[in-house]
């Protein structure tokens, strides 16, 4: 008969992480601007409500023309970084090809962005591989996991002269296949509200309509924005067929390879190699004291400050999703909570994890003006979302192995599926732990001030080679991060599946 502590032991460790992480956000609590000074937003939210609740369609054409660059960006960026990380994949256990995707993924795709337009200027280009990039690291590691986890019996009963390209193509990658295109699925659905975030620095996407109706104070057209992105979004399994993929990579090259740009002039790529991204110290020579010189105040001004900013908004952040998602995923459960409120929750759910942070973030930015909050409410409120959605989902499966006696209500939620359900709850909140942290850095583009705010700052003063020592400031962050995150899974004993990394990513 086993014993008491072989129960235990995994529920110990899952206990001292909640602990742990509750007290982290209440010690950062006193740190954080999340006031609203003398701002009054009750003026603002109600001609917001009342904009919204009046939606204008009017302007269909440019929301349309939107609307399909945005499918277009966020297509080519999958087709291309799926592609790149296919082929990265195999060799992902390599440590170059390794550090190589995680310096790609630790970058967010706005800063991508901001440090494509100094070599192409506001093109096609731009959007597609600041999608692309990024994407690339992620698609490597996961298909690599993906690849490791499928049967390798196929491939070992090939005979050992086989080639290792041969042994992929047709022993190892067919079993994969299902899994790795349900993952290209859903990371179509994360590159289209990239597509559309990109467009709030420039791009021609719904972010760029958002953004140019809210500066006006059309908040009638920003609604209608809203409600075609959200249709947009819960749409996708619809309109995206696997057998019509083709069709749409053909027809978004063939869009954005006819889309008025605006590109930088000849030499950029070789100017901003050479000269841009160079220390300024060091472009007419080595010298080391003169490097350190320059590096003390940017390490000490900027980049401290702003790691420590975005490390205080993503902690606070974290223990507030955990929170939303633990208590909304009941209210997707069968048996827990009736029909009507389960259809209530699926929808303001969609509706959440559909809307990126930056651009929730943009919206309370309007309401609660300046501060801290408007990033911490977003983030929460989107990865809570998603978090609560995959719970539910798990919970949706249990119900029907439950004994008809079983209770239900929440002493089914309490007693029966959230203990149950207490492995996958942290694991989750730990794989979402790394993309709050980027998602952080780059709330800085809307004046937070974390990392993202001293990038902005260097990239419109023309001083790249600032903006990419805060880069690599921001990629060494997210590494150490998703490195405690596998240490900390590994202690919980919690799900550790590419299904689960799959979904959160």
């Amino acid at each position: 008969m086993p014993s008491l502590q072989t129960f235990t032991r995994p529920e110990r460790p899952r206990l001292k992480v909640v602990l742990l992480f509750a007290v982290l956000a209440l010690l950062a609590l006193p740190f954080a601007d999340l006031g609203m000074a003398d701002h009054n937003p009750w003026p603002v939210v109600g001609r917001m409500a009342l904009g919204f609740l009046q939606p204008d369609f009017s302007a269909v054409d440019a929301i349309g023309t939107a609307i399909w660059l945005t499918i277009c960006f966020a297509v080519a960026g999958v087709a291309l970084g799926g592609a790149v990380g296919l082929c990265l994949a195999p060799f992902y256990h390599l440590r170059p090809v390794r550090w190589l995707c995680i310096a790609l993924r630790s970058v967010h795709e706005l800063f991508w962005a901001l440090m494509l337009m100094q070599i192409l200027g506001i093109a096609p280009a731009t959007g597609v591989l600041a999608i692309a990039l990024p994407y690339m690291g992620i698609f490597a590691k996961v298909f690599s996991e993906l690849l490791e986890e499928a049967d390798q019996r196929p491939s070992e009963a090939l005979a050992p002269k086989v080639d290792a390209l041969s042994r992929f193509l047709f022993a190892r990658a067919p079993l994969a296949l299902s899994a790795m295109t349900s993952y290209t699925l859903y990371r179509l659905e994360c590159a289209l509200r990239s597509s559309a975030v990109l467009g709030f620095i420039g791009l021609p996407t719904l972010g760029f309509q958002l953004d140019s109706f809210f500066q006006v104070g059309d908040y009638g057209a920003a609604s209608a924005i809203m409600i075609c992105y959200v249709a947009l979004i819960a749409s996708m399994r619809i309109w995206m067929r696997v057998r019509l993929a083709p069709l749409w990579l053909l027809a978004a090259i063939v869009t954005l390879a006819r889309y008025d740009s605006l590109p930088m002039g000849p030499g950029a790529l070789m100017r901003f190699l050479t000269q841009d991204i160079v220390p300024a110290p060091l472009r007419h020579g080595w010298d080391f004291a003169a490097l350190l010189d320059w590096l003390r105040p940017l390490v000490f001004d900027q980049a401290v400050p702003g790691l420590w900013a975005t490390l205080l908004v993503a902690q606070i952040a974290l223990a507030l999703t955990g929170i939303l998602a633990f208590g909304a995923f009941g209210s997707l459960v069968p048996r827990v909570t009736p029909r009507p409120l389960r259809w209530l929750g699926h929808i303001v759910l969609v509706i959440l994890r559909s809307f990126p942070e930056y651009m929730l973030a943009y919206l309370f930015l309007q309401v609660f003006g300046p501060s801290m909050l408007p990033a911490v409410l977003a983030l929460a409120l989107h990865n809570g979302a998603i978090i609560a959605h995959l719970l539910g989902r798990q919970g949706e499966t249990m119900v029907p192995g439950l004994r008809a006696d079983a209770p239900s209500g929440l002493s089914l939620w309490g007693f029966e599926i959230a203990p149950r359900l207490s492995g996958s709850f942290l694991a989750l909140c730990l794989y979402r732990w790394e993309i709050i942290l980027r998602e952080t850095a780059v709330m800085g583009l809307l004046g937070v001030a974390t990392l993202g705010f001293f990038i902005d700052s260097a990239v419109q003063e023309l001083r790249l080679d600032r903006a990419l020592i805060l880069l690599i400031a921001t990629g060494l962050m997210t590494a150490g991060i998703d490195s405690l995150s596998r240490v900390l899974r590994r202690r919980i004993g919690g799900p550790n599946s590419s299904r689960h990394r799959a979904d959160c990513c």
